[in-house]
């Protein structure tokens, strides 16, 4: 098939690499020249497992190419996947200006039937939205399909590789075939497509987030009252998860979730149930619960040192969770910005990541061991590969107070305590 995707971020960038990788010729707009100019070298701007490799195989293939033209996308393909940002209004809701705005200048370039494909995470009633607008600007027939996305960042590739479902939104027929055709190289062993109406669709996409981060917060207060009462979070995780009723699956407590989707559906959600006055009191409180594990940890740090200015710690990981470089609302930057406030001074190392909004604030290290050179504790955000087995006895002789802080329970604390480490964790 012929696509175009609109929108070369993570989710629009994974989907057209993919989608390219079935066979189908892809074109991907963005209106960042920079950025198509980078991925037309072979440099893909996201650290994603496995995102480079398969964005090069297609590129050379001929099967993926990148352009700032919408028209070119438009004038080509049948089906166009919107994958544009719909960050958050300061007042909770989803910003969906560039999804109307691209929708309006598709309309204007359209010569003929085309059909609107929206991956990106929009308020429910979004596809009404769009089409009305499409609508009042051309006369071109048109459909529009809500597929949201499903994509973990860091697994992201696997995932639309080898999806667990496909959300089609839309009461066509025809078009249900089509999209059906689309995703087939991704359903040889099974269909795991679900169609329904696009409403629904839309509403899916946040009923699963704000399901998943309620799971976290849940686990995450709770750790807070096993630390009162003196039982162990970790035991109580593997407890609770043995039930097939429930699973084990973001059960796992830490210093709260953050990430471009989670804290962003989450207020969504919130905005939208006050919208129609059925106030949305769980996800508010999963909101509320994230906010003050972030503040209970850093609080958890600063108390251990008295507040001294001019404390020295060594960081490791910048990024809201593990194999990947994404450090928006990341737990990390919320603590590290608590104790710069406090007068501390940080050494941080991550593998992928970089914070534009701690640049100049922090000493970055190349070298995880690094951070730990004057270092009064070593404080850990992100559970990335390399933490898990680290050498705790040169930790222990490069750190000045040998104290870790371990926001992800990587260790056990009667083997980190043989060493002559202080250890604190979460929940235990």
């Amino acid at each position: 098939m012929k696509v175009s995707v609109v929108g070369v971020g993570y989710v629009g960038l994974v989907a057209a690499a993919c989608l390219a990788d079935g066979g189908n010729h892809v074109i991907c707009v963005d209106n960042d020249k920079k950025k198509i100019e980078n991925l037309q070298k072979g440099l893909v701007p996201i650290y994603e497992p496995g995102l480079e490799e398969i964005v090069r195989r297609n590129e050379k293939a001929g099967r993926l190419v990148f352009t700032t033209e919408l028209k070119e996308g438009v004038e080509h393909s049948l089906i166009i996947i919107l994958g544009v940002g719909t960050p958050s209004a300061p007042d909770g809701s989803a910003d969906i200006s560039a999804v109307l705005s691209v929708a309006e200048e598709i309309a204007q370039l359209m010569k003929e039937y085309r059909i609107l494909v929206v991956k990106s995470t929009v308020p429910v009633g979004t596809y009404k939205v769009v089409s009305d607008l499409i609508a009042s600007k051309t006369e071109v027939p048109f459909d529009y399909v809500s597929n949201p996305e499903f994509l973990k960042e860091g697994s992201a590739v696997e995932d639309f590789l080898k999806p667990d479902r496909v959300i089609i939104g839309t009461t066509n027929p025809a078009v249900m075939e089509l999209m059906k055709q689309l995703y087939a190289p991704f359903m040889r062993k099974s269909s795991r497509i679900l169609f329904m109406d696009p409403a629904s669709a839309e509403m899916t996409k946040y009923a699963s987030n704000v399901m998943l981060a309620t799971r976290i917060s849940f686990m995450n207060e709770l750790s807070a009252l096993c630390e009162r009462y003196g039982a162990d979070i970790e035991q109580v995780r593997a407890g609770v998860g043995s039930d097939s009723r429930i699973g084990p699956a973001f059960l796992f407590p830490g210093v709260g979730f953050g990430g471009s989707c989670f804290p962003k559906d989450v207020r969504a959600l919130i905005y939208m149930g006050r919208q129609k006055g059925m106030p949305m009191t769980i996800a508010e409180a999963v909101q509320q619960v994230n906010l003050n594990q972030h503040q209970r940890f850093a609080d958890k740090v600063l108390a251990y040192y008295g507040g001294r200015k001019g404390t020295c710690l060594g960081v490791w990981g910048l990024a809201f969770k593990a194999r990947t470089d994404d450090t928006r609302e990341s737990p990390a930057v919320f603590c590290i910005q608590r104790f710069l406030e406090a007068g501390f001074q940080v050494a941080a190392y991550d593998p992928e990541a970089v914070c534009p909004e701690l640049q100049g604030r922090i000493r970055m290290t190349e070298n995880a061991y690094d951070v730990l050179d004057d270092a009064e504790g070593l404080v850990i955000f992100t559970d990335w590969q390399e933490f898990r087995t680290p050498d705790f006895e040169q930790i222990a002789s490069r750190l000045k107070r040998p104290v870790i802080f371990d926001g992800r329970n990587l260790y056990s604390p009667s083997f980190v305590q043989k060493h002559g480490i202080e250890y604190y964790s979460i929940g235990r």
